[in-house]
């Protein structure tokens, strides 16, 4: 029996039609370096469209709605970050739009994934293992649990 010549041609095939979008939650940190300089690859490869998303967590940010507030200085540093951001990878070539949500992280970045054409997230995981982690969750495991896509997790590099 012949070995199919178009083998890997098919499997790459299907990976370059596999991701069309992938999300890619920021922080507004260095570390979300991490992330960006893995996904990047990936995304010209499949010629995937990235989704930028940074969860405002502030006092403000969680009651902006409710209480009609104004944007608080942290918010408006996230949204210049992400313009920033969202201008660096477009220079590169990538098709990026970005989001900022508020809230509390997890739910907002499920929320996005569910209500948006998303294919992967793509992550970064600190490892921490705090009281908070185990009060709370990470952010990371709340969000793998929880949607119905693949998610990439990547520990930041310190």
């Amino acid at each position: 029996m012949a070995a199919c010549p178009n083998l890997p041609k098919l499997a790459i095939l299907k990976t370059i039609a596999m991701y069309k979008t992938i999300l890619v939650p920021v922080e507004n940190r260095e570390t979300d370096q991490t992330i960006l300089q893995h996904i990047r690859p990936l995304a010209r490869l499949t010629h995937a469209k990235l989704m930028l998303v940074h969860v405002a967590d502030g006092w403000v940010a969680r009651n902006y709605e409710q209480l009609k507030l104004q944007e608080s200085e942290e918010m408006k540093q996230d949204r210049e970050y992400l313009a920033n951001l969202e201008q660096e990878l477009q220079a590169e070539g990538f098709e990026v739009s970005s989001v900022l949500a508020m809230g509390e992280p997890s739910t907002e970045i499920i929320k996005l994934a569910r209500a948006e054409p998303v294919d992967l997230i793509a992550m970064t995981t600190h490892g921490h293992r705090f009281i908070s982690d185990l009060l709370y969750g990470a952010t990371a495991d709340k969000v793998r649990h929880e949607v119905d896509v693949p998610v990439l997790l990547l520990k930041v590099k310190r």
